[in-house]
């Protein structure tokens, strides 16, 4: 759709591969002693949601291990400031398998800018998939690129301005709605999961889900 054409579409593809060794994940790969040879690159096509904010949950709290509480993050934007290692911390969050998913923020958003779909066009991106948390002793996950056939736009943010910073109400809300979705998604695949997406609006994409690596 939009300015994607076939060659294009090629190059975005054939830079999620070459990620494949960027200094992150080359490094990661030796000092876990991953040989080259084991570790296999693909591409999922994706159109690009437009995506006002971008989360990331595991429905176990990969900081202790705690099964009965969600780990979420979200960002602003695209949620390449969030998977990508950039700058910056994602707003964090805790919250119970309780009724009503009791939240508490463990940390509130810093990230200097976010990324937007490019104005008015419908585009792709290419994201990478590895065969890394396969691997036994190898969280691939994070260390490699996705990357959109057309350019994002980069804004700087005013968190003065954000009401994921201002507003307690709405963004307790916005928690308790994740955490509810993360458990359900978790239920229905019977293991922890480790969930991506983005909000539109009022409405939640969810983009993938895989069983949690520990």
């Amino acid at each position: 759709g939009g300015s994607v054409t076939v060659p294009s579409l090629y190059a975005a593809v054939k830079r999620v591969w070459a990620s494949k060794w960027n200094e992150r994940a080359y490094l990661s790969r030796k000092a876990s002693g991953v040989e080259e040879e084991e570790l296999h690159m693909a591409t999922l096509l994706m159109e690009l949601v437009p995506a006002e904010m971008a989360f990331v949950l595991h429905t176990c709290n990969p900081l202790n291990g705690d099964r009965n509480e969600v780990f979420g993050e979200v960002c602003l934007g695209l949620g390449e400031s969030l998977v990508g290692n950039e700058p910056g911390s994602a707003m964090s969050f805790t919250a119970r398998k309780e009724k009503g998913f009791p939240s508490t923020i463990r940390s509130l958003p810093s990230k200097p800018v976010s990324h937007h779909p490019p104005g008015g066009k419908t585009t792709i991106i290419a994201r990478s998939d590895s065969n890394g948390e396969d691997l036994e002793g190898f969280a691939g996950a994070g260390l490699y690129d996705s990357v959109t056939v057309d350019p994002t736009e980069t804004r700087v943010i005013d968190y003065s301005k954000e009401w994921l910073v201002w507003d307690a109400v709405k963004r307790t809300a916005l928690m308790a709605k994740l955490s509810e979705l993360a458990v359900a998604i978790e239920e229905e695949m019977k293991a922890p999961q480790d969930i991506e997406g983005c909000i539109v609006g009022n409405t939640i994409y969810i983009l993938q889900s895989r069983n949690q690596i520990f």
